[in-house]
């Protein structure tokens, strides 16, 4: 048993190298009708995912949801995605069913072309597929020297505060924010206590959640130790109202005002399980500000906020994108570790498709 519940332990990981998961993930997508520059890119953000250890987002859970979709004719593979409305700064873009994590890179595209000309670009999307790791599209900005953030309203899995019934998605917020001399702060957040995917992974392994992670079916927060359960709930950030899950319950509303009701949408209750609906936006950073004073001034941030004394039991401070970073440098150089029912998976279906596997 590992003490991180949402990894998979050792002893249970085979690592792989991310070239070739890379390569088989997008031969695969490619089989289902996908362009191979659009099968590369879906490949790219799921093991970017594993590669920065965001597990719940990469190959083990995703990969196959994104097969079965194709294989049943939810998402389609050549969608002819187009901007609907449209204005110097924004854009709205229907989906045609297209996976998001396709999508997405391209409505930052636009985003930052916007923001270039007019300090700030924001684009929204409806009508899609799964959105993939935030973080890997609002890291975008980051070679343009802008801010890029990234938002996305998903099926309903969580519980509203005091509810006992799914009506919020897991909604992720991600930004990214560069720096001079230090990496770039890169947050990314479900405003759910955990993804579901994170509940998923430790189902897969046996593991044993944290208190406070999860519901009962009546709604009830679990507040032992304890396995996941056939039915459960996932809980608004922060848990209960006490501790401030009324603060997550509505970061999520917040998330699908700007990625579903703006965009003319339906909201997440009603708009269907395998509907998404996205938002990115980019900040030219020089239009508010001195480029390079802002980067000297969040390296100074960052630094700060290191320098600060560990509380008791702990030996460092970290910020966002830290954790993200050093699994990064482990998982490049000694392979992604995935679950070996994640592998047998993996050479089953590529033998089944025909599709050359090294892993």
């Amino acid at each position: 048993m590992t003490s991180n519940p949402f990894h998979v332990p050792e002893e249970d990981a085979v690592r792989v190298p991310a070239d070739p998961l890379r390569d088989a993930a997008a031969a695969l997508i490619e089989k289902q009708g996908a362009p191979p520059g659009d099968a590369w890119l879906a490949a790219d953000v799921l093991v970017t995912a594993d590669l920065r250890g965001v597990d719940s987002h990469g190959v083990s859970n995703m990969l196959r949801v994104y097969l079965e979709r194709y294989a049943n004719g939810v998402q389609n593979p050549t969608p002819n995605w187009r901007v609907v409305r449209e204005r110097p700064a924004s854009a709205n873009i229907d989906c045609d069913r297209g996976l998001g994590v396709i999508i997405a890179p391209k409505a930052m595209e636009i985003a930052m072309e916007k923001a270039r000309a007019c300090g700030v670009g924001v684009a929204t999307m409806f009508n899609g597929g799964h959105v993939g790791m935030a973080a890997y599209h609002a890291m975008l900005a980051l070679p343009r020297d802008m801010i890029g953030v990234c938002m996305t309203a998903t099926g309903p899995d969580a519980l509203p505060t005091f509810g006992r019934i799914p009506r919020l998605g897991t909604n992720p917020i991600a930004i990214a924010v560069p720096a001079l001399d230090e990496p770039p702060w890169i947050f990314d957040m479900a405003t759910s206590v955990v993804p579901v995917n994170k509940v998923r992974n430790a189902r897969r392994m046996g593991a044993l959640l944290p208190p406070g992670v999860i519901g009962a079916a009546d709604g009830t927060p679990i507040m032992e130790r304890a396995p996941v359960p056939d039915d459960f709930r996932l809980l608004p950030l922060g848990t209960a109202r006490e501790s401030g899950s009324h603060k997550g319950y509505g970061l999520a509303m917040a998330v699908d005002i700007l990625c579903s009701v703006l965009a003319g949408a339906d909201y997440g209750i009603r708009a269907g399980r395998q509907n998404y609906r996205h938002y990115v936006a980019a900040y030219d950073i020089d239009a508010f500000s001195d480029l390079g004073e802002f980067k000297a001034r969040m390296d100074d941030f960052i630094r700060d906020l290191r320098a600060t004394p560990p509380a008791a039991g702990h030996d460092r401070v970290l910020v966002a994108g830290d954790p993200e970073r050093e699994a990064f440098a482990d998982r490049s150089k000694n392979g992604v570790p995935l679950h070996r029912e994640v592998v047998a998976w993996l050479r089953g279906v590529c033998a089944e498709s025909g599709v050359p596997c090294e892993i």
